[in-house]
């Protein structure tokens, strides 16, 4: 199975359920996803979204001061929910047990990735997410 990357343009909050469709579908073993971009790109809006397709019904939001928020989605389900734009250093997050969230075979959804990237293992899924002349674009992995 040979990984390669796709890309969709979105011009409408509207088209991100049908996105995040796509991506679940297309890594239905994932577990973490790491997700990057600039800050106004949609990391928390998106994740919001993969939430709600995975059965989570309450209120979600960026666990910016908090670093992580754990949910629970359909069948029992658990998602955790980071955001590391806070963290001064990889320290922080080896202290708040980020390890064991990744291991624990939960749902991993990580915002600012890139400040923890040599602790995510190897088969993560990289989201990017970028905004061009007013569209988002959100870059991730299929299987050919």
């Amino acid at each position: 199975m040979i990984k390669v990357t796709k890309s969709i343009s979105i011009n409408q909050l509207s088209e991100l359920p049908g996105v995040a469709a796509i991506i679940l579908k297309e890594n239905p073993k994932a577990r973490v996803f790491a997700f990057t971009g600039p800050m106004g790109s949609g990391k928390t809006t998106f994740i919001k979204i993969l939430c709600e397709n995975l059965g989570v019904e309450d209120k979600t939001g960026s666990p910016t001061y908090a670093l992580v928020n754990e949910y629970q989605g359909r069948e029992g389900v658990r998602l955790f929910h980071f955001d590391f734009y806070r963290i001064k250093n990889q320290q922080e997050a080896l202290d708040m047990g980020f390890e064991e969230y990744l291991d624990s075979g939960a749902y991993c959804f990580i915002e600012w990735a890139e400040k923890v990237s040599s602790f995510l293992p190897n088969d993560h899924i990289e989201i990017i997410l970028s905004v061009k002349e007013g569209e988002r674009i959100i870059s991730f992995p299929i299987s050919t």
